[in-house]
């Protein structure tokens, strides 16, 4: 058995080879499939145009080949990286903030200890590459700089594009239009989602909502590392990868999607829960097993089980949430 997944993670002791053999050998048929039809889809020219076609496809996966480009092209980030050629390089050749550089350097080595091509010792070593994307993206972007979580995501885009460049323009995209106000020094978007998702739990999954409020449990407590790392380290590698195509393409509802199936898949076990670790326990199982590593079926069921979910209610929510939170302030 192979100890580093394809992506350079290190298995955990207790990983399960046989259950994911059996999954992936089945998974392997789809990707085969959808590689043919991707082609198809590409012929060769490497431009698309949204449609639902499209956006069919997405759901049903990008295979890795074309993951880079189809994210590079339906986020937003290829046009903008084409219309300021050079400027990633000159932010880095530029002056640069003493504070900002320190505080991304004491995160380097934390950043995916559990990966191979990560280490000091790798070569050649994505660390360079990582602080390199954080860099310039804290000087792009004044007003977030750098705040923890970022290492994470820009560390998975390198792994998928490979490409430096393409990596700073893809969490320009995610940073800057697709994750509203996640990372910046008061985290308003952040804290106003977990609301959110707080409301529709309330809506979609009541004995839920109920259970957490009868213990006092704040929603910050159990997923807002969901919301921060965009799932990376909590969901399976494959699960992550196919969540952000979606992501990319449809906007941030799709987190909320993720995240209610979850509760809505396993409401049973949270509600055996009985105080406040327990419950914070069951939050932190439902993101293991064989649910969540099954990522063609689980990416079905999160179009389906959360049921009808509009960004016009997800936006009132946020309206109304936003304006609890600040006036709490």
């Amino acid at each position: 058995f192979c100890r580093v997944d394809p992506y350079g993670f290190e298995r955990p002791e207790d990983f399960d080879y046989a259950s994911y053999e059996a999954f992936f050998s089945r998974y392997l048929v789809v990707l085969t499939r959808r590689a043919i039809k991707w082609s198809k889809l590409l012929k060769g020219n490497n431009s698309i145009q949204k449609s639902l076609k499209v956006k069919r496809y997405i759901r049903k996966g990008i295979p890795n080949e074309h993951r880079a480009l189809i994210w590079m092209i339906v986020s937003g980030a290829q046009t903008n990286m084409e219309q300021n050629p050079g400027y990633y390089h000159r932010l880095l050749e530029g002056e640069k903030n003493d504070k900002l550089v320190e505080a991304i350097k004491t995160d380097m080595n934390r950043t995916f200890p559990d990966n191979v091509k990560f280490r000091k010792t790798a070569d050649p070593c994505l660390q360079h590459t990582l602080y390199n994307v954080l860099v310039a993206y804290g000087h792009h972007n004044k007003a977030v700089g750098y705040c923890q979580g970022m290492n994470f995501i820009a560390g998975y885009l390198i792994l998928i594009t490979k490409n430096e460049e393409e990596s700073f323009w893809l969490l320009d995209a995610l940073i800057g239009r697709i994750l509203p106000d996640y990372y910046s020094p008061a985290m308003l978007g952040l804290k106003t989602d977990q609301e959110v998702l707080g409301e529709l739990v309330k809506m979609k999954v009541p004995a839920v909502a109920e259970l957490m409020e009868r213990h006092g449990v704040m929603w910050t407590l159990v997923v807002s590392r969901w919301f921060i790392c965009l799932f990376i380290d909590i969901l399976p590698v494959e699960t992550v990868l196919r969540i952000w195509d979606c992501l990319f393409y449809e906007g941030s509802k799709i987190i909320f999607r993720v995240a209610l199936t979850l509760i809505k898949q396993h409401q049973a076990f949270i509600l055996e829960a009985t105080n406040f670790p327990d419950i914070c326990d069951k939050f932190k199982q439902i993101t293991k097993g064989a649910f969540v590593t099954e990522c063609h079926s689980f990416m079905q069921k999160i179009f389906t089980d959360p049921g009808s979910l509009s960004m016009t209610t997800i936006n009132k929510l946020r309206e109304t949430c936003r304006e609890k939170l600040l006036s709490q302030g």
